[in-house]
C-alpha cells in the first residue's frame, strides 16, 4: 500500500466523526437503556448509576448529534422523553456486535436476557461482515481501495 494512500485511508475515515458522536463507555450504556425502552432522565440516572451531570452532558450530546430526540412525555407533558431517531436506531448493529464481541473476549459467558426474532424466538446470528452478494467475508478477503476503483453496484 503506497504512503500516501495510507495517510488518505486514515484521514478520510469516519471512524473519528462517529467516536466524537458517541464513543464512549455512558453513551453506549445510554443508547442500550434507550434500545430497551428507557426515555427519561430519571430512569437512566437510576438504572445505570451514572451521575446526573454526566448523564445530562451525554445526553445533550446525542441529542445534539440527532441520535436521540427530546420530546415532551405524552403521558405526563411537564416530562420530556428521549427518544431513538432513525439516526439512533441505526446504531443497533453496532451495539450488538460490540456485544457479541465482549460476550466471546471479554466476559466469556453469554450475556442475559438474549435477543431474539419475534417472530420464531430464536436469537439473532451473529454480527458478521458479508460482501454484497451475502458471503460471508474473512479479514483476509477484504481489502481498501480508492473510492474511484469501486465497482458500481
Amino acid at each position: 500500500m503506497k504512503n500516501d494512500f495510507k495517510k488518505a485511508l486514515l484521514a478520510d475515515c469516519a471512524i473519528p466523526a462517529a467516536l466524537e458522536a458517541v464513543g464512549e463507555r455512558w453513551s453506549f450504556l445510554i443508547l442500550r437503556a434507550a434500545f430497551n425502552g428507557l426515555a427519561h432522565f430519571e430512569e437512566f440516572q437510576s438504572t445505570l448509576g451514572i451521575a446526573r451531570n454526566i448523564l445530562s452532558n451525554r445526553l445533550a450530546r446525542l441529542v445534539e448529534h440527532d441520535i436521540l430526540q427530546r420530546e415532551p412525555d405524552p403521558g405526563d407533558r411537564r416530562k420530556i422523553a428521549y427518544r431513538l431517531t432513525d439516526k439512533g436506531r441505526e446504531l443497533l448493529p453496532v451495539l450488538i456486535a460490540l456485544r457479541q464481541w465482549g460476550e466471546r473476549w471479554v466476559s466469556g459467558v453469554p450475556s442475559n436476557p438474549v435477543l431474539v426474532d419475534r417472530e420464531n424466538r430464536r436469537p439473532i446470528a451473529p454480527i458478521a461482515v458479508r460482501s454484497a452478494e451475502g458471503r460471508l467475508l474473512s479479514l483476509p478477503e477484504l481489502e481498501w481501495v480508492d473510492r474511484s476503483e469501486v465497482r458500481p453496484a
